[in-house]
């Protein structure tokens, strides 16, 4: 059992949260029928009552059901694995039985994490549609099938997220060389030293420029200021050894 159905179960038994509204969103989603729900609803609320184990009498006092279709939607429920009898053993030490909602819960965190995985999934797909476009737009031109298929395979095979890609193609931007053959080198160097984020490519970048810039050296004598401009130091990927 997953840490978040845990989590979702010690909140649900602590009343912190109010599984109703979820559920009323998304149960069509899970292929609940309307008339499941509403007994779903009613078994929630005998429970908050401290009534575990309502029978199908309960059931029918609160409802518009004949005991016949009652049964039948309880029956549905425990089918599509929604609903569960469990046991336990009460103070007096007497087995007794219960409905367990719990299942129900798991089913529809797990839809909530798949909707959740396919929109970054989407979205990701955004993003790497965005980076060919980039490279055709920093080129100055169409992208060949061998290029097409080698900005493919950093992102499949190297597990190059889009916006690390679009940070080495800007450090290409900068050091004016804009070819793949200096990108997927500095795309080599980051999963070396294991740079994975755009903070962490950040303070490399100026870490070297730190090192390699001299500081400014002022003649004692020279009485006037004189302004230099500082020419900003770049990393050069194709010629850095180990």
């Amino acid at each position: 059992m997953s840490k978040n159905f845990n989590r979702i179960r010690v909140w649900t038994d602590q009343l912190q949260i109010t599984i109703p509204q979820l559920f009323f969103k998304h149960y069509s989603e899970l292929n609940i029928q309307d008339d499941e729900a509403l007994i779903i609803l009613h078994l929630l609320t005998f429970e908050q009552e401290g009534i575990d184990f309502p029978t199908p009498n309960d059931l029918v006092q609160r409802t518009n059901f004949q005991l016949t279709a009652i049964s039948q939607i309880i029956q549905r429920l425990m089918q599509k694995g929604f609903v569960e009898i469990s046991q336990s053993t009460d103070e007096s030490g007497r087995l007794a039985e219960k409905y367990s909602i719990y299942p129900l819960w798991e089913r529809l965190l797990d839809l909530l994490q798949s909707k959740a995985q396919q929109q970054v999934s989407t979205a990701n797909k955004l993003d790497e549609a965005k980076i060919f476009q980039l490279f055709e737009q920093e080129l100055g031109r169409l992208l060949s099938p061998m290029e097409i298929e080698t900005i493919g395979m950093w992102m499949d095979l190297d597990q190059h997220s889009p916006e690390i890609i679009k940070a080495a193609l800007k450090e290409a931007v900068l050091a004016d060389k804009v070819n793949l053959r200096y990108i997927d080198r500095i795309l080599i160097e980051w999963k070396k030293r294991n740079i994975k984020t755009l903070a962490q490519i950040e303070k490399h970048s100026e870490q070297y420029r730190k090192n390699t810039m001299p500081a400014p050296v002022q003649p004692v004598h020279q009485q006037e200021t004189v302004q230099k401009t500082e020419k900003v130091s770049f990393y050069n990927w194709l010629e850095e050894r180990e």
